[in-house]
């Protein structure tokens, strides 16, 4: 097998700096645009078969060190209680925002065996993979998945989320600690299932300030990485915007910290610590650019890693739609022959 990414996770010393993107199953590639056009996301999600195939088409494409399985961040939402669809032109559209401790109080917690068909399909990505590259498994954060949960969708302020949260902390703390044992149990039986690492998306936490993570999310967080500690597999712990949140983070826990392109790679390790792998932290927009500005780019992040063992190259978020495909295969190409030990 390629275990550079596991041995990077691990801070281990590799030949090379490993390199795969989030998002990197998606819209910029024309094989996925192709299944697509037959299937829903949704559909896509939730068939085994699907699934596996397009967790390989970047694989197949690009010599990447790592593939994540295809699913979707809010598929524990919908055991608990919480239905939801994806409108064109709007992204995901939860039908019963939940506002209330009556509503709260009606989500169901369980171990994630509804989940089924993404366990089957991390199967099926792994007889695929056949040891080419690990396969990293992954779920949304309490504090992310709660912010759509409450707000219905995406939003900018997130002004009903911090509502309940300051309103009603007592309910919220509710909401996050059975978000927080619904992840756990999913996440576990992914590794159980075959995930080779695991990465937690807080992709919205950037909207909080220091002290409103410490208080409302950093216990919730800790509840996932203390409870996954003894799987055995590395944990990846990333969000965007957050910067100033990067040493809470930490504290929270992951062997992984992952950053975006809001701060020098090199300040973010300093921040989170040297006893602790970094992940990141390519501005997805520089994929857009010519080629001597992405190299550029690379090689400014490979040289504030400074060959580090522990150092996963990525995006600050994940690969946009629209991407040009020969930029992500010139950035993957660079970042191997520029960081050749």
């Amino acid at each position: 097998m390629n275990n550079r990414f596991l041995k990077a996770c691990r801070r281990e010393p590799v030949d090379c700096t490993p390199v795969w993107f989030m998002r990197q199953a998606g819209r910029y590639m024309q094989e996925y645009q192709a299944v697509r056009a037959k299937h829903s996301i949704l559909d896509v999600c939730k068939t085994p078969e699907l699934a596996a195939q397009v967790t390989l088409q970047p694989i197949d494409r690009f010599p990447l060190d790592a593939a994540i399985i295809f699913a979707d961040i809010l598929l524990p939402l919908e055991p608990m209680g919480i239905p939801f669809s994806f409108e064109e032109g709007e992204g995901p559209v939860i039908h019963r925002p939940i506002r209330d401790r009556e509503g709260i109080d009606r989500l169901r917690v369980t171990d994630g065996d509804e989940l089924h068909y993404v366990y089957d399909a991390i199967q099926q990505a792994r007889r695929a993979l056949a040891g080419r590259v690990p396969l990293i498994g992954f779920a949304g954060a309490p504090f992310t998945l709660a912010s759509y949960a409450i707000e219905g969708g995406g939003s900018r302020n997130y002004v009903a989320t911090k509502q309940l949260m300051y309103g009603e902390p007592e309910s919220w703390h509710c909401l996050m600690d059975k978000l927080a044992r619904m992840v756990t149990g999913y996440l576990r039986r992914q590794i159980k299932a075959g995930a080779q690492a695991i990465q937690v998306f807080d992709s919205w936490v950037g909207c909080l300030s220091p002290n409103d993570y410490a208080e409302y999310v950093l216990p919730h967080m800790q509840v996932i990485f203390e409870g996954l500690m003894r799987e055995g597999v590395p944990l990846i712990h990333f969000g965007t915007g957050t910067g100033a949140l990067l040493g809470l983070m930490r504290k929270a826990g992951g062997d992984v910290i992952g950053v975006d392109w809001r701060m020098q790679l090199d300040d973010a390790w300093d921040r989170v610590g040297h006893d602790v792998a970094v992940q990141g932290n390519l501005d997805p927009v520089v994929l857009f650019g010519p080629r001597h500005e992405i190299e550029r780019r690379v090689e400014d992040i490979l040289r504030r890693a400074a060959g580090r063992p522990g150092h996963i190259f990525n995006l600050g978020h994940g690969i946009l739609p629209n991407t040009p495909v020969e930029s992500v295969a010139a950035a993957v190409d660079m970042v191997h022959k520029l960081s050749q030990r």
